[in-house]
């Protein structure tokens, strides 16, 4: 599919194969969109989802800038910043834990509550900040490689040794393949059911950083439309909602698909309505192709 896209437009746009277009818009744009996906794909891959994550992005998008401009933290906003996307995530899993809701509930819920706290922050306007040097963490470039694109092609690695090279990684697979026997092997099931949704809010949090920094800026509407396309993204690069199957080195195969296809929509002149009902029906048939019909009884 992504060979296909990559033919399709460049035929379609002259523009589309460009140096500029290919590092500004399809890979810087991507970051952001990786690293909510990759936050995204621990929750399912225990068979659990986190329908926050957008929210979480608007999150620490505002609370960087109001560190940054209104107390003069600089440096020091990032990690608290982060923090605060972890704790968002923490709540989640805990509620998701220890109450017994669903996190398709929890999430949903909480999904509401951040991006009410970030509206009320900003005062439904945009916010910004002004610091140049501390622009340049997400801005800058390194041997002619912008910043942003190294740090997710970092984390996209680090989330990989994550999942394969560490018991946290092996028990996120085991609990989407079997929660009844995690728990009779000893393990700790809620400790590790909250593990993933504190990873997906420090996930979060860095992407809402690193994309506040790069526009030097957040507003009530930083991170919207996020959601949709990152479960996209982790579906179609293999990561089953049915859980225990995939992980985060499939999910950057979804992301540029994703991104590809938005960057080929908006250069070939696709009426944005019409890329909502493309990118919709690409959901749809991404969950149909990779779901796991063995593991399930009734389609309900």
């Amino acid at each position: 599919m992504l060979f296909g896209l990559i033919i399709t437009f460049s035929f379609a746009s002259d523009r589309f194969l460009t140096e500029g277009n290919l590092i500004d818009n399809v890979a810087k744009n991507a970051v952001t969109l990786l690293l909510v996906a990759l936050a995204g794909t621990f929750p399912i891959l225990q068979q659990s989802i986190d329908l926050s994550v957008e929210s979480m992005v608007l999150l620490t998008g505002v609370v960087t800038v109001v560190l940054i401009s209104e107390f003069g933290l600089g440096l020091l906003a990032i990690p608290i910043a982060i923090g605060v996307g972890m704790l968002a995530g923490l709540f989640n899993g805990i509620i998701f834990t220890k109450l017994k809701v669903p996190s398709f509930l929890v999430t949903l819920g909480t999904l509401s509550v951040m991006a009410g706290v970030g509206k009320i922050i900003t005062g439904g306007s945009t916010i910004t900040f002004r610091n140049p040097a501390i622009r340049t963490i997400s801005n800058g470039e390194v041997l002619g490689i912008p910043n942003l694109v190294l740090w997710g092609l970092l984390i996209y690695v680090g989330t990989i040794v994550l999942a394969f090279r560490t018991k946290f990684g092996r028990y996120c697979f085991a609990l989407g393949e079997n929660e009844r026997v995690v728990e009779l092997a000893g393990a700790k099931v809620d400790r590790y059911k909250i593990y993933p949704f504190v990873l997906s809010g420090l996930l979060c949090g860095t992407a809402g950083v690193l994309l506040t920094l790069r526009i030097s800026s957040a507003s009530p509407n930083i991170g919207s439309g996020l959601m949709l396309p990152s479960i996209a993204a982790i579906v179609m690069g293999g990561t089953a909602l049915t859980g225990g199957v995939g992980g985060p080195h499939r999910t950057i195969l979804g992301v540029l698909v994703i991104a590809v296809l938005n960057n080929g929509m908006n250069l070939t002149g696709i009426d944005s309505f019409i890329q909502e009902i493309i990118l919709g029906l690409v959901v749809v048939g991404a969950v149909a192709l990779s779901i796991d019909r063995e593991k399930i009884d009734v389609v309900k």
